[in-house]
């Protein structure tokens, strides 16, 4: 008799994917009926508002579920191209924007389109969990850059582990987990080494809207000589609470983008038809739902910082952007996961080990604030500060 294990490729028996992190046995957990409060995902407390709904709701009532366009529907192309030029300060038609099923097929199909087997990603850690293994089903290399001990961007640090085989350099901004925002200065000079070292720049711009304290999101493709090398990707999920309709876009020059493109619709033809109506909605009205949900989220991280950093063992920096927290716990003699995995088996507040976001994470937790609501994140900090109490 044949054993499954036969059939499976080679690339995926070597493949380092972590999975969820402290997501499944958070799940597990909460199944025996036990009170999480979870805070390890990276998702919103909030509904999709209703003007987004209708506007799906609207397209199906027209009748409008069955294929459509392969590189997404036209007017929501238009739509999204007046926003990159006006927000985001990139001149993109909208035959150059490619609407994907989540920001996550657009990177898939982005590193398909362009890694060949042994070519090496710049990724900078601690940095988003999920990109490098698709980096590394492909056959490419995932090369980590550690960020600076404030979670800076240090050019000198990315020009060193370029090689021969360097062909991308990956960027998240603002950066997940640690919540920084790039200046345009840093931006300036990461734009420089790839132009000096004609790399490709693949950078997801999904937290674009959740920057605080009156900070510029700066999108590196805007600055002068990066267009032409540079594959912008974003996302409805975390500005208009969409995760679960897996709607993301793609911006890039026509013939690179034409080759992503060719990924796309073998993998799944196109998005959800009228899903994509809504997300015209959420881009043609108004923004005053994301104006709204930023300002909640600035005054539930001020809340968390203050209260991380009245922990004994414990300090946070102040995150400028995203919806994550990331305090070090140096100070308590665990690591990253058993930490985790004690507060979550003691006192039910699931957070995520910084282990999980690169070596350069240890010592370090990710705590979503935008996860729960107001109350419940209040209410996992005091059951976290009971536990560091009882622990020192």
């Amino acid at each position: 008799m044949s054993e499954a294990g036969q059939w499976i490729a080679e690339r995926m028996k070597t493949q380092k994917n972590k999975g969820f992190g402290s997501f499944e046995e958070a799940t597990r957990l909460q199944a025996t009926g036990a009170d999480i409060i979870r805070l390890e995902l990276g998702t919103s407390s909030v509904d999709t508002p209703d003007h987004i709904k209708q506007g799906a709701k609207d397209a199906l009532d027209a009748g409008l579920v069955h294929y459509g366009n392969l590189q997404g529907v036209v007017e929501l192309r238009e739509a999204l191209a007046d926003k990159v030029r006006t927000l985001n300060g990139i001149d993109a038609t909208a035959d150059e924007i490619l609407i994907t099923n989540g920001l996550t097929q657009a990177a898939f199909a982005t590193f398909m389109a362009t890694l060949d087997a042994g070519d090496e990603v710049i990724h900078l850690e601690p940095g988003y969990p999920q990109h490098p293994p698709k980096i590394e089903i492909i056959g490419g290399t995932v090369v980590p850059v550690p960020l600076s001990a404030a979670f800076r961007p240090d050019p000198d640090r990315v020009e060193a582990a370029i090689s021969p085989r360097t062909k991308i350099l990956l960027l998240v901004n603002p950066v997940n987990p640690v919540g920084t925002v790039y200046t345009r200065d840093e931006l300036t000079q990461l734009a420089d080494i790839a132009i000096r070292h004609d790399l490709l720049v693949v950078t997801d711009e999904v937290y674009e809207f959740m920057v605080y304290d009156g900070l510029e999101h700066i999108s590196i493709a805007s600055l002068p000589g990066m267009w032409e090398r540079t594959v912008s990707l974003f996302g409805f999920s975390k500005a208009y609470a969409m995760e679960g309709w897996r709607l993301g876009y793609a911006v890039a020059p026509r013939p690179l983008l034409e080759q992503i493109m060719r990924v796309t619709m073998n993998e799944s033809t196109h998005p959800c038809l009228f899903g994509q109506h809504g997300a015209l909605a959420a881009v043609a009205e108004p923004q005053t739902c994301v104006k709204e949900t930023v300002a909640e989220y600035e005054r539930i991280r001020d809340v968390l910082h203050g209260r991380l950093n009245s922990m004994p063992g414990v300090s946070c920096h102040l995150p400028q952007g995203t919806i994550y927290a990331f305090p070090s716990i140096k100070g308590l003699g665990f690591t990253s996961a058993e930490f985790c995995h004690r507060l979550l088996t003691e006192k039910y507040v699931a957070l995520e080990s910084g282990s999980f976001y690169g070596t350069s994470g240890e010592g370090y937790l990710r705590i979503c604030f935008a996860a729960e609501p107001s109350e419940r994140v209040v209410e996992a900090m005091d059951r976290m500060e009971d536990f560091i109490r009882e622990m020192v």
